[in-house]
């Protein structure tokens, strides 16, 4: 093995754990500094290069396909955990649009952005929920078991691909939408006994005395579900590790 494909081999150990760091949410996000995600990448990559195997030649052009196959599987492992946390993200938005909190925005640990309380608070507690249910390790197992289906190479697109998206962006709508459901019902009720409000006493400002009332059902309501919220998460967290797998074998 010439010392190119040396290099070359161990640069590609790196490819398919960096891209896994950089997109899962708790590893690439504002959470952990460049250096963290840096050496959790190195250590990885250390761990599983005895039982890696590398191609023994390497051309320039071959090596610029190669890598890219590992970046896609690397980053189909990692929407795993990121869609759960796109789905938690999604019902805080929803939420916090129906409770009027989306005209007060704060700075998302978790993204870098600017989002309301709600949908901060939930993208955390899906954080809190993946590493309470060891969703890490299970993610560094499929991983390491990827190399042994995946091994490192060349490879083509198969099928089933956008099937696999499909189901990914099915769990961020639907659970998104069961865990705003509550919120949505309750403020459903509320502008109906508002509607019956404005009809029977004219003289009342619906719009004003409404605001206030939406905003603390609406939290009450959210307070009062937030224990189901993780275990609504953990239930879709196989389903996200299955559509994730799925979308990493068309990579073959």
């Amino acid at each position: 093995m010439t010392g190119f494909d040396t290099l070359a081999g161990l640069a590609l150990l790196l490819v398919r754990p960096g891209m896994l760091v950089v997109g899962t949410p708790f590893l690439g996000s504002d959470y952990a500094p460049p250096t963290v995600r840096i050496g959790v990448t190195v250590i990885v990559a250390f761990l599983l290069a005895p039982f890696v195997r590398v191609p023994a030649t390497l051309t320039a052009g071959t090596l610029v396909l190669v890598v890219l196959r590992e970046a896609a599987i690397g980053l189909a492992f990692a929407l795993a955990i990121r869609v759960v946390v796109f789905g938690a993200e999604f019902a805080g938005h929803f939420c916090g649009y129906q409770l009027g909190l989306s005209m007060g925005a704060l700075i998302d640990p978790a993204s870098g952005v600017r989002n309301d309380v709600l949908v901060t608070m939930y993208s955390s507690l899906a954080a809190v929920v993946c590493f309470l249910t060891n969703a890490h390790h299970l993610l560094l197992r499929a991983l390491a078991d990827s190399y042994t289906s995946l091994p490192v190479g060349l490879g083509g697109i198969g099928a089933g691909g956008s099937d696999a998206i499909t189901a990914l962006l099915g769990i961020v709508f639907v659970m998104g939408a069961r865990l705003a459901l509550p919120v949505i019902l309750v403020l459903v009720l509320v502008e109906f006994v508002l509607g019956l409000l404005g009809r029977v006493a004219p003289a009342l400002n619906v719009l004003v005395a409404g605001a206030p009332l939406r905003v603390v059902a609406g939290l009450l309501i959210v307070a009062a579900t937030l224990g189901a919220v993780p275990a609504l998460i953990e239930r879709y967290l196989p389903d996200a590790f299955s559509a994730a797998a799925a979308l990493a074998r068309t990579f073959r």
